[in-house]
C-alpha cells in the first residue's frame, strides 16, 4: 500500500464490494485493548500476503476505533506509507515464498528504534479466519474450504470467501514492543530474526488455538527423506545403475516421496468426522467399541502401530473415525496407489493415508525411500496403521500375514529402538459387509475385481438393506521389544549389517505376523449372524425348525460363556430368539410356515454369502468342534486318547485358523472344553472314559451339529494326504500337490453338495502343505519331490476314522484314485 490515491479508492472499492457478502467479527478485542498504548504507533503484521485479508482487518480496526492499517505511520524520523506488513514475503514469479528474507518494513522499524532511543513501535500480530473452527463446523462441504495449515491459492480462497465469507473472524494478538527487544543489544539482524521468531510463535498458538494442531508433516518431511544416507547411497546406486546425473536420480527419489507422503491436515479430519457420522447413522445400526481403554493408556510414550482386521474398504475410516471421537490421534494409513485417484486420493491422503506400491521389487530407489518414510514416522511418533493381510478378506477368514510391512517395521526398529513400538491389533466385526454384493459373486466363483474406492459407493443401491452393528474390539497389544526378548534374545547386543537385515529377520518376521494374527483373532467379536450361519451352515439342509435352531444358539451362546475363547472376545447380547428376530429382519434368513411352526433356513444366494460370516468366527469353535468329531464314529474316548488326537491335528488346525493357545496350554483347554460338554449334557463322563449320547437322543444332534463346524477343514487335510499316500514316495512336489488337492475338493464339493466356495481355496491347500513340511511331516528332496514319514498313512487313517464319517473317507479315497490315474497326464499339460 502507498500513498497513491488511484491504489487507495481501489482498495476502498474493493472493500465495499467485499463486505456486500462477508460479515466479520473480532475475537478477543478486549484482551488487546487492555495491553494497547495508544500513545505508541502501531503497525500490524500479517502472517502472509493477502489483499482480501488486509480489507478485513482494515474493517474490524475501523469498527474498533483502532488505527488504520493502510494509513501512513511515523515512528521518529522514519515515515511508513502504511502500518502493516507480511511476515512471509510476496511470493515469486513462480508462486515461491522465501521465508528466509525479512519484511523491509520490520527492517526499517528496529534500525529506526535502536538509533532513537526513545522511539517505540508496537507490532500486532494479526490473523483472518474464514469460516467457523473445524472443531464446531457441522457443514462438511464447508469444511473442505476452511483455513488448513496448508498453503492455498487464489482460487481456493476465492471459493474460501464465497461459502465461507459470512463467518469471517479476526484476531489480533497481544502487541509486541520492538523496544524491548532492542534493548537486547543483540545486534540489528538478531534482534529482526527474534522479531520474526516471535510473530511466527504468535501465529502458530494462534492457528492452533482456533484451528487445531498442525499435524501435518509433509511439507518439511519429503525433503528431509532424501538428506538420509541410506537414501542418498542409493540415490548414487541409481545414477551410477542408469547412467543419469545425481541430481536427476535426486529428483526422482523427491518424486517417489511426494508419491508415497500422506498430507495429514485438521480439517480433512473434521470433514471426515462430520461425513462418517452421517455415514455410520444412516447406515448402521451402531457402532460398539471395546477395550479402547487399554489402548489409551499405552499410547503415551509408545510408537502406536494399529493392524486391523481387513474386511472392507470402510475399516480404516472407521478406525480412524473413532480414535479421533476417543480423543486418539488417527494414525496415517498405508493405502494401495490405486486408491490415489483424483479428488479420492486428495482426501484420503490429507485424512492421513500414505500410498504404497503392490510391489517394490525391481526399484531399489523406491524401497529406499519408502523405507526412510516409514523409519521417519516411527521415529517421530506419529501412529501407523497397516493390514498385516494385505488385501481385504473376500471368504471371512483371517488371510495369511503379508512379511512386507511387517518387515520394514522390524527393520526400522533395529536401527533405533529408542521409542518403543507397540502393535494393537484391531479387529472389526460386521453383521452386513457393504461389499457383500461383491463377495457373494467372487464366493460363486467369479474372477476377483480390482480393488477401488468406488465400491464403496456401489452401496448406495443397497441402502433399503439393514447393515446391523459393527463390533470394533481392540485386542491384546504386543510390544516389539518384549516379542524380540522372548524370540531373539540377543538382539539387542548382536552387530547389525548395515542395511538391519540379520540372518534371523525372514523368521522373526513371519512369528510375529502368525502373533498378530492370533491376537487378532482373540479380539474376535461374535454376533448373531456369525451364530445363526454356524447353525444352519453344520446342517445337510441348511435348515432348522425354529424351537431346534432356538437350542442349538442358546448351547453356543452357554459354551462360549463357560469356556471363553479370550478375554479380549465379546458376544452378543440375548437369547437364541432374539438372534433369530435380528437375523431375520436383515433378510439374512428365509422362514417357511406351516402348522407345525415356522422353518427358517439359507436360500441359495445367502447360503453362500453366509459362509463368509461363518467363517469370521470359525477359528473359536475350532477346538470343540474337533472334539466332538472324535464321537462322531466312536460311542467311547478315553482322555489319553482325546489329548493324542488332539494334539496331532493341533499345529495343522492352528496354522489355518491362527488358534491362540500354544501347545502347552493344549492339555488345559481341552479339560475345560470337555467339561462344558458334559455339563451341557453333551457328554458323559465314567470310569475315565467320555461317552456320547444315544444316537437318537436331541444331545447327540447337538454334538453332532458343533462337530460339523470343523468337518470341511478336516476333509481336506484328509484329501492331501490321501493324494499324497497314493502317489507314493517323492512322487509329487509340493505345487503338483496343491493342484491334485484344488482339482479333488472341486469334484467333492460337486459330488457332495458342499456349499463351501473356500473349501477348494488354493492357499488353503498350500499352507497345509507348508505346515506338513514345517512338522518334519514332509521332507522335499533335490529335486523338490516330497517324500513322508513311513507311519503317516497310519497316523492318517488313524485320525481319520475317528473325525471322518465311512462314506465320506470312502469317497475321498475313490477320488484320490481317479486322481492318480489322471495325474500324470494333467501334469504334464
Amino acid at each position: 500500500m502507498t500513498r497513491s490515491p488511484l491504489r487507495r479508492l481501489i482498495f476502498g472499492a474493493l472493500r465495499r464490494v467485499l463486505y456486500l457478502w462477508v460479515r466479520s467479527e473480532t475475537i478477543n478485542q478486549s484482551s488487546l485493548t487492555l495491553k494497547l498504548d495508544r500513545s505508541r504507533p502501531v503497525f500490524y503484521a500479517l502472517p502472509s500476503p493477502s489483499l482480501t485479508d488486509l480489507a478485513v482487518i482494515d474493517h474490524e480496526c475501523t469498527k474498533a476505533g483502532l488505527p488504520r492499517p493502510v494509513l501512513p505511520v511515523v515512528v521518529g524520523p522514519l515515515q511508513e506509507a502504511a502500518a502493516f506488513f507480511y511476515l512471509t514475503p510476496d511470493p515469486d514469479w513462480l508462486g515461491r515464498h522465501d521465508k528466509r528474507g525479512a519484511p523491509p518494513t520490520l527492517e526499517r522499524l528496529v534500525s529506526a528504534i535502536t538509533e532513537h532511543p526513545e522511539e517505540d513501535a508496537q507490532i500486532i500480530p494479526v490473523s483472518v479466519f474464514w469460516g467457523q473452527t473445524p472443531a464446531s463446523e457441522s457443514s462438511p462441504w464447508k469444511l473442505l474450504f476452511a483455513d488448513s495449515w496448508a498453503v492455498t491459492g487464489r482460487l481456493r480462497r476465492l471459493l474460501s470467501i464465497l461459502i465461507l465469507g459470512r463467518k469471517t473472524r479476526v484476531q489480533f494478538s497481544a502487541p509486541i514492543h520492538l523496544r524491548e527487544l532492542v534493548d537486547h543489544n543483540k545486534g540489528h539482524e538478531r534482534t529482526v530474526r527474534m522479531a520474526q521468531r516471535v510473530m511466527r510463535v504468535h501465529f502458530r498458538n494462534l492457528k492452533t488455538a482456533v484451528i487445531g494442531p498442525d499435524i501435518s508433516h509433509r511439507r518439511n518431511l519429503v525433503k528431509g527423506l532424501i538428506r538420509d544416507p541410506l537414501v542418498r547411497q542409493a540415490i548414487s546406486e541409481e545414477a551410477e545403475r542408469e547412467n543419469i546425473p545425481y541430481a536427476k536420480a535426486e529428483a526422482k527419489a523427491l518424486h517417489y516421496g511426494n508419491e508415497i507422503a500422506s498430507d495429514y491436515t485438521y480439517t480433512a479430519i473434521r470433514f471426515l468426522e462430520v461425513v462418517l457420522s452421517w455415514f455410520w447413522n444412516k447406515i448402521y445400526d451402531g457402532i460398539k467399541v471395546n477395550h479402547i481403554e487399554q489402548v489409551q493408556g499405552i499410547a503415551p510414550g509408545h510408537e502406536v502401530i494399529y493392524v486391523p482386521c481387513h474386511r472392507s474398504h470402510i475399516d480404516y475410516l472407521l478406525l480412524s473415525y473413532l480414535l479421533f471421537r476417543n480423543g486418539l490421534t488417527p494414525p496415517h494409513i498405508a493405502a494401495g496407489i490405486n486408491l490415489n485417484m483424483p479428488v479420492i486420493g486428495s482426501l484420503l491422503r490429507r485424512g492421513g493415508a500414505f500410498f504404497m506400491r503392490r510391489t517394490f521389487k525391481g526399484n531399489p530407489l523406491y524401497t529406499a525411500v519408502f523405507n526412510e518414510y516409514l523409519h521417519t514416522l516411527f521415529t517421530k511418533g506419529f501412529p501407523v496403521e497397516y493390514f498385516v493381510e494385505g488385501g481385504r478378506s473376500r471368504t471371512g477368514r483371517m488371510l495369511q500375514p503379508r512379511p512386507g510391512m511387517l518387515a520394514i517395521t522390524l527393520r526400522s526398529f533395529l536401527r533405533s529402538s529408542r521409542t518403543p513400538i507397540v502393535f494393537v491389533p484391531v479387529y472389526i466385526g460386521y453383521e452386513r459387509v457393504l461389499e457383500g454384493r461383491t463377495y457373494l459373486g467372487e464366493l460363486r466363483g467369479a474372477s476377483k475385481k480390482k480393488e477401488s474406492i468406488f465400491d464403496i459407493f456401489k452401496v448406495i443401491g443397497a441402502l433399503r438393506q439393514r447393515f446391523g452393528q459393527v463390533a470394533v474390539n481392540f485386542g491384546e497389544p504386543i510390544r516389539l521389544a518384549g516379542f524380540l526378548d522372548q524370540h531373539q534374545p540377543e538382539w539387542r547386543i548382536q552387530d547389525l549389517a548395515p542395511q538391519y537385515r540379520p540372518a534371523w529377520l525372514n523368521e522373526t518376521t513371519t512369528r510375529l505376523g502368525e502373533t498378530v494374527a492370533r491376537h487378532l483373532n482373540g479380539a474376535a467379536a461374535v454376533n448373531p449372524v456369525n451364530l445363526v450361519a454356524m447353525a444352519l451352515l453344520s446342517t445337510s439342509r441348511m435348515a432348522l425348525d425354529e424351537r431346534a435352531l432356538v437350542r442349538v444358539l442358546d448351547l453356543y451362546m452357554t459354551l462360549l460363556r463357560q469356556v471363553p475363547y479370550s478375554a479380549h472376545t465379546t458376544l452378543p447380547e440375548g437369547d437364541g430368539h432374539a438372534m433369530i428376530s435380528h437375523v431375520l429382519g436383515m433378510d439374512l434368513l428365509a422362514e417357511q410356515k406351516d402348522a407345525m411352526g415356522r422353518i427358517l433356513y439359507l436360500d441359495e444366494g445367502n447360503a453362500v454369502l453366509m459362509t463368509y460370516y461363518r467363517n469370521n468366527v470359525l477359528h473359536i469353535f475350532a477346538l470343540p468342534g474337533l472334539l466332538a468329531s472324535f464321537f462322531q464314529s466312536s460311542s467311547r474316548i478315553s482322555r489319553e486318547l482325546i489329548g493324542r488326537y488332539v494334539t496331532a491335528l493341533y499345529p495343522y488346525l492352528q496354522a489355518e485358523l491362527f488358534l491362540r493357545w500354544e501347545p502347552a496350554e493344549l492339555d488345559q483347554v481341552i479339560d475345560q472344553w470337555l467339561a462344558a460338554l458334559v455339563e451341557q449334557g453333551l457328554l458323559r463322563f465314567e470310569n475315565g472314559v467320555y461317552l456320547r449320547p444315544a444316537p437318537s437322543s436331541r444331545q447327540f444332534v447337538l454334538l453332532t451339529l458343533l462337530a460339523r463346524t470343523i468337518t470341511q477343514t478336516l476333509q481336506r487335510f484328509y484329501m492331501a494326504t490321501s493324494l499324497l499316500l497314493n502317489s507314493g514316495q517323492h512322487s509329487l512336489s509340493a505345487e503338483q500337490l496343491e493342484e491334485l488337492c484344488v482339482m479333488m475338493a472341486q469334484r467333492l464339493s460337486i459330488l457332495h453338495g458342499l456349499n463351501a466356495p473356500e473349501f477348494f481355496d488354493k492357499t488353503l491347500f498350500r499352507h497345509f502343505i507348508q505346515t506338513l513340511v514345517r512338522e518334519g511331516v514332509l521332507t522335499p528332496d533335490a529335486d523338490g519331490k516330497l517324500g513322508y514319514h513311513s507311519k503317516l498313512g497310519e497316523l492318517a487313517e488313524g485320525a481319520a476314522k475317528r473325525v471322518l464319517s465311512a462314506e465320506l473317507r470312502l469317497s475321498i479315497r475313490q477320488v484320490a484314485l481317479h486322481q492318480e490315474d489322471q495325474a500324470h497326464t494333467v501334469l504334464a499339460e
